[in-house]
């Protein structure tokens, strides 16, 4: 009993390791696409000025350069060039969320 208990975790432990690392490039592209259809909802409601969607473009550009790049480095991300990615595209996030709920629209 004991046995099968440890064999079970290890291979829970040994899952919740690698699926992570099997689906976080498909994450990251969908995460992109997510919030650039974000920033055109923005634009089209009229939440966001032009000048508030274009700085959010830009953001997300730099984001796609920064992706390019750790990925020239070997095909791959390292668990820090993820990591860093992911904090980019979270501060991404939090700024569309804070410009499309600001008080300015384009109207």
């Amino acid at each position: 009993m004991k046995k099968a208990w440890i064999k079970v975790s290890f291979l829970a432990v040994i899952a919740a390791m690698v699926l992570p690392l099997i689906g976080s490039a498909q994450g990251i592209n969908q995460r992109e696409r997510n919030q650039q259809a974000r920033i055109r909802q923005g634009v089209r409601s009229g939440e966001l000025t032009r000048r508030e969607a274009g700085r959010l473009e830009a953001q997300q550009a730099r984001i796609r350069v920064n992706e390019a790049y750790a990925r020239r480095s070997g095909g791959k991300f390292t668990p820090r060039e993820r990591a860093r990615i992911q904090r980019q595209e979270n501060r991404s996030s939090r700024n569309i969320y804070r410009q499309k709920h600001d008080r300015q629209d384009r109207n």
